[in-house]
């Protein structure tokens, strides 16, 4: 279904990486993630809220080249997977300023909710899932909030989308075996 291989995105040097999809089956997902903290709007916000749900988390930052490429392909992937009870969430890091995440949220129209991470706390709860250093990073999470589908780099429509529709249908990606995440 989604196949995916080399992309590139943002280390916290500024550097292009190459990044991969993680998948990993549903007998081998670890626990459920956390991700809690203020919105850029103030709210709230507990990942676990969302439990029943499959859960797209991206991680992104506006000084990021290859997020300000991606943001219009996740928007347009939850318009479109929203209908179907599909949420998504951003984590916004390594913004010092709150006003220029939603600058960015606002020129890409940028509609779903997103944490404001910019001590790196909410990263920190993610440790081993996702790299600090690698933005952006998109994660799916299973209904039971765990991971179920990771990619270290840009997405893009049909990928977010492909993951998704995976995750729903419990199937490995593409019908290949699981790639062993970190």
């Amino acid at each position: 279904m989604a196949a995916l291989a080399m992309l590139s995105g943002c280390t916290s040097s500024g550097a292009t990486t190459t990044g991969t999809l993680t998948w990993v089956p549903p007998d081998r997902r670890e626990k459920a993630v956390a991700i809690v903290g203020a919105t850029l709007t103030g709210e709230q916000l507990d990942v676990a809220s969302y439990r029943g749900k499959v859960v797209v988390v991206n991680v992104w930052g506006s000084w990021c080249g290859p997020c300000r490429k991606e943001a219009p392909a996740l928007e347009a992937a939850y318009r479109k997977l929203k209908p179907q009870g599909v949420v998504f969430l951003g984590i916004n890091t390594r913004d010092d300023d709150v006003a220029l995440a939603k600058a960015y949220q606002s020129k890409f129209s940028v509609t779903y909710p997103s944490v404001v991470d910019a001590g790196g706390q909410v990263l920190l709860g993610l440790r081993g899932a996702v790299s600090p250093s690698t933005v952006p990073t998109t994660l799916v999470l299973g209904t039971q909030g765990r991971i179920a589908a990771r990619v270290t780099s840009t997405v893009d429509e049909s990928t977010v989308e492909g993951l998704v529709a995976d995750v729903i249908a419990g199937r490995s990606t593409a019908g290949k075996p699981a790639v062993s995440g970190s």
